[in-house]
């Protein structure tokens, strides 16, 4: 891989890649009931004529390689969970809570010398205690050829400083923060007379997060969170323990409601739930509820407040602090 494709890539690490995505499926951009973009369209910047000064990336000599790991059209105009990490020059990752990155995000069409955004990323565990990734909560104003500064410090050392360029779209292909909630017949209990073990995946199921459709949830207006994530047929070891991760969160805030949806289509086999495989090379094969949220990627937890409108997205990865925090906003 060369060092521009390295630093030029919009893709899942290999940390990451293992998570599942819907079978084969791209999603147009979202768009609400008149058909127009959703929340977040805004104006894009004219394209920079030629590699503005200070951004050839192909002339860096970095230590680390950072990759951005928001999905390729996930990045839009608004509110914005950018999530990045780094790779060694064996493609290792090497993300580490002691290291701080600084960001400056910059729109190169605009001003290639001036950031719009600054501020410090927070690190997280992706697995603990050995793959981490930072997340930045950026409001990019403008669509277009962008740039990231990232400053890395460790202790007394010198800092480094890396860039990294990444385009943002006027509106996001994935339902995210501002937008309206689709509504979606996901199953419940009583559609399956109460037996979890037909909608559900989980070995260790929590029945409360199967009482209740997104529709339903939708008509209570009352805030809930949305967990788009399937312990058997994700198995990687970040995204198969989502679950486990929500579970103690959904106890500290009862007065919310959970709702687990599995994103593929599935079928009793033997007394087994097993995926609904399509395609020449056999896919999982997404559901409607997956496809009306315009997902690329699993896991995705959604908070959505009792107006219906989507007030946290987390792709991936997330924080105990950062789901709490998003929760009580609502509650």
């Amino acid at each position: 891989m060369t060092p521009r494709s390295r630093l030029a890539t919009v893709a899942a690490l290999v940390l990451v890649a293992a998570a599942c995505a819907p079978g084969g499926a791209t999603s147009p951009p979202a768009t609400g009931s008149s058909g127009s973009p959703v929340a977040g369209s805004c104006p894009v910047t004219p394209a920079p004529a030629g590699t503005p000064d200070g951004w050839d990336v192909t002339a860096q000599h970095p230590s680390v390689f950072p990759q951005i790991i928001n999905p390729v059209g996930s990045i839009a105009c608004g509110e914005t969970r950018l999530m990045f990490s780094f790779l060694d020059a064996q493609n290792v990752p090497v993300a580490k809570p002691e290291q701080s990155v600084e960001v400056a995000l910059f729109d190169l069409g605009a001003d290639p010398a001036t950031p719009v955004v600054t501020g410090l990323a927070t690190f997280i565990w992706a697995i603990e205690p050995t793959v981490g990734v930072y997340v930045f909560d950026a409001d990019f104003p403008t669509a277009g050829t962008w740039g990231a500064q990232l400053t890395l410090t460790v202790g007394d050392s010198p800092p480094e400083r890396i860039r990294v360029l990444f385009d943002v779209q006027p509106a996001s292909n994935v339902i995210g923060v501002g937008d309206p909630a689709p509504a979606a017949e996901t199953p419940t209990l009583a559609d399956v007379g109460g037996d979890v073990t037909k909608i559900s995946t989980d070995d260790h199921p929590i029945e409360a997060f199967y009482e209740t459709s997104v529709t339903d949830a939708l008509a209570a207006k009352k805030p809930f969170v949305l967990v788009f994530a399937t312990p058997k047929f994700c198995v990687s070891r970040q995204c198969g323990p989502t679950l486990d991760r929500v579970k103690p969160i959904a106890a500290a805030h009862p007065g919310v409601t959970f709702i687990n949806v599995e994103p593929y289509q599935l079928q009793m086999v033997d007394g087994q739930l097993q995926p609904v495989l399509t395609g020449v090379k056999p896919a999982l094969t997404p559901t409607a509820a997956t496809e009306a949220w315009h997902l690329l990627t699993e896991p995705w937890v959604y908070v959505v407040d009792r107006n219906g409108i989507v007030t946290a997205s987390f792709m991936l990865i997330f924080s105990d602090e950062e789901l709490n925090a998003a929760i009580a906003a609502v509650e």
